[in-house]
């Protein structure tokens, strides 16, 4: 049988046909290569749902137990497999409910598209049922939304849509579709969206500026490197490890940066920021040369901005021009896509040794050991730590299994000690900070990744925040591992109240129910481990099941996370105990 050449398939999604404005939807997803798209159906967006079910053959639609857990879904399908997610949902509550993923996906720089349903185009605006202006919430947390109130838009609304959600800095994008706009029939064709004028993509890279940033680079005697996703969502790995290597430049990470650099590597120099590593956040203040590479100098990275790193002279690798001098005056600032950046800037450099400055690290490195990691991850005492269940994680995964961590103390004990041997494998929430990220996302993480091992870290606040997405692993048998490290408190909120309120402990002590009986009430194969001598037997037990596996961990209720930087102090006042 003859294959269709690419010109013939072009040519037929070009084709005119007859079709209701909600087939045309789903015929706009597939054209996009989507495969996978998570939601909650209802009155609004229940033509699309229809059309949906006839077309299940060719799209996985995953049924989320709340719309905020279908657009975490959507962020972790995304994040591991670096397409685009696809998250639906009904008009009023379903919409409003969407809002708190897509802000997360926005910060983030997530692509995401969020297909709402909407009144009828002759309703709008009368307060009917389930009426909400979503265009108007979204419009501060989307990098575009639009609604369309008639079938013929929605080819060229959905192209767009698909593309500015991926293309430049990626992000989220909601398209509102009134009821009157599925039922509609109209001649649909689809052609994909290149370009949308008044937007530039990406810039044009400034050969004048690389060789300004090269010339820095060649003189600098101490310079770091501070590396973001930016890497990532580039594709640019190999050429920022080729960059890296042949100037011996110590290489610092921020949380969403994590694994685009093997853990392992000899550069890899740790984590900078609030609760980072000792020698990346100290010696900030004593390099002469800051190497931004895909990052927006966050406050939890920088501290007190004015005294952040002002000694040292700053270039800026940056897609997005509005990230530039924001937070961080830069000395050079090379806009463009990091993969093309680092690729015309390789040649420029100069082989270097850096010896004695990469072995200030390593004495920071041994301090920090000897002060903090020897009593996280090799405790004398009773009760378990949450970075030695990161180790057992480790030591069975070797490296390989993608991380997806909610938010809170667990989340920075899984960043300092997981171990990354390939890149898109910490999912987090960065920026926002969404306690209930990590079980959705981790859904989604499966799916997009369904090869790898997803193992989702969760302290037992942020499990309870969307608990309910058990019932989506019940239904759709994600093999997901789920791991939550249960202090009975909020525990980042109460170290902070330990440290800094002394210990007024209000609201954050938790009272928990029996986790174990809830996992098996979703038929989930359910652990618990409160002894040392248990982990590594319950960590592997859980590894090597075949299906999705709950593992609760009891661990010390008054346990902290170090290092840490106070709220408004520098960096070089990072605390170690």
């Amino acid at each position: 049988m003859a294959t269709k050449t690419k010109e013939q398939t072009e040519q037929k999604t070009n084709q005119t046909e007859k079709i209701s404005g909600a087939e045309a939807v789903i015929k706009c997803l597939l054209a996009e290569g989507v495969d996978t798209l998570y939601g909650y159906p209802g009155g609004a967006i229940m033509p699309v749902y229809d059309e949906l079910y006839k077309y299940q053959d060719q799209l996985h639609h995953v049924l989320t137990r709340h719309e905020q857990g279908a657009t975490h879904s959507a962020q972790g399908y995304a994040r591991v497999s670096g397409k685009v997610g696809v998250a639906i949902a009904t008009s009023g509550p379903g919409a409003t409910n969407l809002i708190t993923g897509i802000a997360d996906a926005q910060i983030d720089s997530t692509p995401m598209v969020c297909i709402t349903g909407q009144v009828g185009a002759h309703l709008l605006g009368t307060d009917a049922f389930q009426e909400t202006d979503i265009v108007g919430i979204s419009t501060p947390v989307t990098k575009w939304n639009y609604q369309i109130t008639k079938a013929s838009e929605i080819p060229e609304i959905m192209a767009k849509a698909f593309y500015l959600a991926r293309s430049g800095r990626p992000g989220p994008v909601l398209v509102d579709i009134t009821k009157n706009a599925q039922f509609e029939e109209f001649d649909f064709s689809y052609k994909k969206c290149t370009s949308v004028r008044s937007y530039r993509a990406k810039p044009d890279v400034n050969e004048v500026k690389l060789q300004e940033a090269a010339t820095l680079i060649n003189e600098a005697k101490k310079p770091m490197v501070v590396f973001g996703q930016g890497v990532i969502l580039g594709q640019a790995e190999e050429e920022f490890k080729a960059f890296i290597e042949k100037a011996n430049l110590p290489s610092a990470w921020t949380i969403l940066g994590l694994s685009a650099l093997p853990t392992s590597h000899p550069l890899n120099v740790g984590m900078v920021g609030m609760h980072g590593n000792y020698g990346p956040n100290r010696l900030t203040n004593e390099c002469d040369l800051l190497i931004a590479i895909g990052m927006r100098f966050d406050d939890r990275v920088t501290g007190d901005l004015s005294r952040y790193a002002t000694q040292a002279k700053v270039i800026h690798f940056e897609i997005d021009p509005a990230e530039v001098d924001k937070n961080v005056k830069t000395e050079v600032a090379v806009l463009g896509d990091a993969k093309e950046s680092l690729q015309k800037i390789l040649p420029l450099i100069n082989e270097n040794s850096h010896e004695e400055w990469l072995g200030e690290f390593k004495k920071h490195d041994a301090v920090e050991f000897d002060k903090v990691k020897k009593d996280v991850l090799y405790p004398e005492k009773e009760g378990l730590t949450m970075g030695e269940v990161m180790k057992e994680i480790n030591n069975a995964s070797g490296g390989d299994a993608v991380i997806v961590s909610d938010v809170g103390q667990h989340q920075m004990f899984a960043c300092r000690y997981a171990e990354f041997n390939q890149t898109k494998s910490n999912i987090t929430s960065g920026g926002l900070g969404t306690m209930g990220f990590a079980l959705p996302a981790a859904i989604g993480a499966k799916m997009g990744a369904p090869e790898r091992e997803v193992v989702a870290v969760i302290g037992d606040g942020g499990y309870q925040m969307t608990i309910q997405e058990l019932g989506t692993i019940l239904q759709t048998k994600a093999a997901v591992k789920i791991v939550v490290l249960n202090n009975e408190f909020l525990g980042m909120v109460r170290q902070w109240q330990q440290l800094f309120f002394d210990k007024r402990y209000a609201s954050t002590e938790m009272v928990n129910p029996d986790f174990i009986a809830i996992a098996k009430g979703y038929h989930l194969k359910a652990n618990r481990v409160t002894k040392r001598e248990d982990l590594a037997s319950s960590v592997q037990e859980m590894m090597q099941s075949e299906e999705a596996f709950f593992l609760e961990v009891c661990v010390e209720k008054e346990d902290n996370v170090f290092p840490m930087i106070p709220t408004g102090a520098s960096v070089s006042d990072i605390r170690l105990e």
